[in-house]
């Protein structure tokens, strides 16, 4: 049965200070560690792009597991932020991971939804093609669209990538699937030269749509939030994932919080997470939620088998 064999990820070691920018945007300490919760943000290289943060992350990857190249037969990377306008970024990746030619490669243009979409997507394309070994990457290098000036964005946004290994091995199978938009609201998180966010209206959406949104979810699957180990929210800012955590009513340990020291990495911020988590004995059950960009938002429950 496909599913997730390992995660792992990378983020740059290069960290901007939120502290530093206290004056600059008069700030204090509780709303940086409360509020948005990023203390720094981690940022990439100037001349890297999506296919090199990839890249490090395959390299992660090949730290924790053997991995035969050859045998990779699927390779999908979930970006807004491409290297180029063409070609897709997985063909850049799997030229630069010399992958095999009989290796199918796309990319899935979302954002903060996208690990979901991109987790249903290749097992899918994976499952209808007869796939054995996949590769999911994401990598959303915000660092090249961001407005340095922006106070809604310059202190939020984090460069990193993740990928993940899909194969009949895997130790954590997606049970269901549930997705959204809302694209009458598109202009509320749009990049047409420089990123523009309308951070109160992203909050309220999340706020209000996501928690029934994954009640719902659980109610289809005849679950109850106990019967859930980890709730792994995309991580938009800490007040966003608090409110929706006291909304579900679901207690504070069951909800991890991680993006301190990195920033929000966009598509990347759950399996960043997750890769933390599947390790642990006691995590058999996971609700992951995505949402943001589009407005769109995806949710999953992901089991142990």
């Amino acid at each position: 049965m496909l599913g997730i064999k390992q995660i792992a990820s990378y983020l740059p070691d290069n960290k901007i200070s939120n502290y530093d920018k206290k004056e600059k945007f008069e700030l204090d300490d509780d709303f940086i560690e409360n509020k948005i919760g990023v203390k720094f943000h981690a940022l990439k290289e100037k001349e890297e792009k999506a296919s090199d943060l990839c890249v490090k992350a395959f390299t992660n990857l090949t730290q924790k597991l053997s991995i035969n190249k050859d045998e990779i037969d699927c390779c999908v990377v979930v970006t807004q932020n491409p290297d180029f306008n063409i070609p897709h970024t997985s063909a850049i990746v799997h030229g630069k991971l010399e992958l095999p030619q009989n290796c199918a490669c796309f990319d899935i243009s979302l954002g903060c939804s996208g690990y979901v979409y991109g987790l249903s997507n290749i097992i899918s394309f994976m499952k209808n093609n007869n796939l054995k070994n996949g590769l999911l990457f994401t990598a959303d290098p915000y660092s090249d669209i961001i407005d340095n000036e922006d106070k809604n964005t310059a202190l939020l946004f984090g460069d990193g990538a993740t990928v993940t290994y899909i194969n009949e091995d895997g130790t954590f199978v997606p049970k269901d699937f549930s997705f959204g938009t809302n694209g009458k609201d598109y202009r509320e998180l749009l990049c047409e030269e420089k990123l523009y966010m309308n951070g109160r209206a992203v909050f309220n959406f999340a706020a209000t749509t996501i928690p029934k949104h994954i009640e719902a979810l659980l109610h289809k699957n005849n679950l109850e939030n106990s019967d859930i180990d980890k709730y792994v929210l995309h991580q938009g800012s800490k007040y966003i994932v608090d409110t929706i955590r006291k909304r579900l009513k679901v207690d504070e340990s069951k909800v991890p919080f991680d993006m301190h020291e990195y920033g929000n990495t966009v598509s990347s911020s759950i399996p960043i997470i997750l890769e933390k988590e599947i390790i642990k004995e006691e995590n058999r059950r996971f609700l992951i939620s995505g949402f943001g960009v589009g407005l769109s938002w995806g949710s999953a429950i992901i089991e142990k088998v």
